[in-house]
């Protein structure tokens, strides 16, 4: 177990967030700490819909399941948060 600090875009957001994550969160623990800050304050929030999560600029999101730390993304990386 490992705080690693990831650079995070919320799909909406007009502003890059420090999100400090342990390496054994998985992808959905990132989303949802990802939100804390930002649904319903500059997102609306879409209770009906997914929180998915990828690496900047990739096709496909990490699976839901997947760990920080399986993912291979290294601290101050920035990852997207969006709704799938």
């Amino acid at each position: 177990m490992a705080l690693i600090p990831l650079a995070s875009h919320f799909d909406g957001d007009f502003v890059l967030k420090l999100l400090p994550v342990d390496s054994e969160n998985t992808m959905d623990e990132v989303a949802a700490a990802a939100s804390e800050n930002v649904l319903g304050i500059h997102v609306e929030a879409q209770p009906d819909r997914v929180l998915r999560v990828r690496k900047q600029d990739a096709a496909e999101p990490f699976p839901r399941d997947m760990t920080v730390a399986n993912s291979g993304l290294e601290p101050t990386e920035c990852i997207e948060v969006f709704y799938g």
